[in-house]
């Protein structure tokens, strides 16, 4: 018999748009894949679109604050419907950058020296010597971030902005000069490193998401004992936080430092962007998985209890 899955996108996030190409992305090659699909747009009323569309899955492609932060999935516990990704300890941990790394450290996951500030705080004056990077403490796809240089005498005055979005708290942290890696989990098996080289020197949203923004390098161009060290690390990421499913972790690589000692775990994206040419997906087709396989796997592993 055909599952019916309903898959979650949009919401009302600052990774909307995102989200909306994931979802689409998804929801277009799991009908393919022979699945009865609802696409649902998400608003405050998911619950009654939920109790009248009846799906036997969830697969949830949401993107940022209450789609990835655990906040849907308590519904979806609640409603015992089973879903895909992270339960709710471990995206909430994920999400909430303070958090994730309290977890590794206690892991033993390098991370950058760092702290969490108010954004008032973080506007007054540097809070590190510079070069250190701001971003929020609970967002995602770059959105909000700064890198703050050498020659900056003052700190991003943006802060200040009664119409900011992105929540009055900060992780400050030292920037590491060097190479952006990134790695995939499926199940609980580390896949392929990825570098990326943005075309425009900081991998943020625009080079993210425009056409020509970034290179991926796959696999990463590194020494064999450093993609294995990131492999490792993911995978002891993902299970230090609790995860479930498909993750992505992404890294900073200091080449010029002795042994893995310039590698440090920046997050881990329990809800990583799904279009085919999204990184999980480019990685996990490296492992020889198409994208169709790799969605039908998360569909049938999806549960509740995660």
């Amino acid at each position: 018999m055909t599952k019916h899955v309903a898959v979650l996108m949009g919401g009302w996030s600052g990774e909307r748009e995102v989200s909306l190409a994931s979802g689409k992305a998804c929801a277009d090659t799991l009908e393919a894949e022979g699945y009865r699909i609802t696409r649902i747009d998400v608003d405050r009323n998911l619950a009654t679109r939920l109790i009248e569309t009846k799906p036997e899955i969830v697969f949830n492609a949401l993107h940022g604050p209450f789609g990835e932060d655990g906040t849907v999935q308590g519904m979806l516990e609640i409603m015992g419907i089973p879903y895909t990704h992270s339960g709710v300890l471990a995206s909430a941990l994920a999400m909430h950058k303070g958090h994730s790394r309290t977890i590794f450290k206690a892991a033993g996951i390098p991370i950058a020296e760092g702290k969490v500030v108010h954004r008032r705080r973080a506007a007054e004056s540097h809070v590190f010597p510079p070069p250190y990077v701001l971003k929020p403490e609970d967002g995602g796809s770059s959105l909000g971030v700064f890198i703050v240089r050498e020659d900056q005498e003052h700190p991003p005055q943006e802060l200040y902005s009664a119409e900011w979005p992105f929540g009055d708290y900060l992780l400050a942290e030292h920037y590491i000069e060097g190479k952006e890696l990134t790695c995939a989990v499926m199940g609980n098996v580390a896949l392929g490193v990825i570098e990326i080289q943005s075309a425009e020197g900081f991998y943020d949203y625009t080079a993210k998401y425009r056409p020509g923004g970034s290179i991926h390098v796959l696999p990463a161009e590194i020494k064999p004992k450093i993609y294995q060290e990131v492999q490792k690390l993911t995978l002891k990421a993902h299970q230090a936080l609790g995860c479930r499913g498909v993750t992505r972790a992404d890294f900073r690589y200091d080449d010029r430092a002795e042994g893995t000692n310039g590698l440090v775990c920046l997050e881990v994206n329990t809800q990583p962007g799904m279009t085919e040419t999204s990184l999980v997906p480019e990685i996990a087709a490296h492992a020889g998985h198409s994208f169709g396989e790799l969605l039908r796997w998360m569909v049938e592993d999806a549960s509740c209890d995660r």
